[in-house]
C-alpha cells in the first residue's frame, strides 16, 4: 500500500513544487531518483561523445582504406605489367638512339653541308649559297639554320628537296621562297631555310 502511495505521489508531482535545496530530506525514493536521472544523463553524454568520436575515427579510417587499396591495386598493375614497360622502356631507348644517330655532330655540319650542295648540283641546280646561321639553342636541342639559295626549274626544285628529305641525317625545311630570277632568263630563283639539329650534350648545358 506505501508502495502505490509512493507511486501515485510521483505521478501527481509538479517540477515546478520541487525544492532542490532540500534534496537531504527528500524521502529516499526520490533522491534514488534523482540520483538515477543524474547517472543517466551522464552516460548518455558520456555515450554520446565517444560514440561521436568513434564514427569520426572510423570514417577517416575508411577513407584511409579507400586510398591505400587505391594505390594497392595502382601498384599491382604496375607490378603485373612491369616486363612489358621494361620491354617499352628499352624500344624507346632504341629508339631515341637511332634518332640521336640522324643529329648530326659538330664535326659532321661541314659534311653536311657539302652533302646539300651535292644534291642541288646532282638535281641541275645552280648554287649561289649554302650557309650555316647562328645556332638556337633550346631545351634539349641545338637548332642549326642553314641559308640555302639556289637557281633553276621546277622540276629540279623538286628534285633537290626529295633529296634532301631522303638523307640519313634529319634535315627539315622552311620558309621557301620562288621568284624569277634576273641573273639568267627563263631560271627561277629559290631561297628557302633548312634546319638541321643535335643533341644538347653537357658542355651545352654548361
Amino acid at each position: 500500500m506505501a508502495l502505490a502511495d509512493t507511486l501515485k505521489q510521483i505521478q501527481e508531482l509538479d517540477i515546478n513544487d520541487i525544492d532542490f535545496s532540500r534534496v537531504g530530506v527528500w524521502p529516499l525514493l526520490g533522491r534514488v531518483t534523482l540520483l538515477a536521472i543524474i547517472v543517466s544523463v551522464i552516460i548518455l553524454i558520456g555515450y554520446y561523445l565517444w560514440v561521436g568520436d568513434l564514427y569520426g575515427r572510423l570514417e577517416i579510417a575508411a577513407k584511409k582504406e579507400q586510398e591505400l587499396f587505391s594505390q594497392f591495386e595502382k601498384k599491382q598493375f604496375e607490378a603485373a605489367n612491369l616486363d612489358t614497360y621494361r620491354v617499352q622502356l628499352m624500344e624507346m631507348e632504341e629508339t631515341f638512339g637511332a634518332l640521336l644517330k640522324q643529329l648530326p655532330k659538330d664535326t659532321e655540319v661541314p659534311g653536311l653541308l657539302e652533302d646539300i650542295d651535292e644534291y642541288g648540283r646532282g638535281s641541275g641546280l645552280t648554287i649561289e649559297k649554302v650557309a650555316l646561321e647562328s645556332e638556337l639553342v633550346g631545351e634539349f636541342y641545338v637548332e642549326l639554320p642553314i641559308r640555302i639559295q639556289v637557281q633553276g626549274g621546277y622540276h629540279e626544285f623538286g628534285s633537290f628537296i626529295s633529296g634532301i628529305a631522303g638523307m640519313p641525317r634529319i634535315v627539315t625545311l622552311h620558309d621557301f621562297n620562288i621568284s624569277t630570277s634576273r641573273d639568267s632568263a627563263g631560271l627561277l630563283g629559290m631561297v628557302i631555310n633548312a634546319k638541321t639539329y643535335r643533341y644538347k650534350d653537357q658542355e651545352d648545358q654548361e
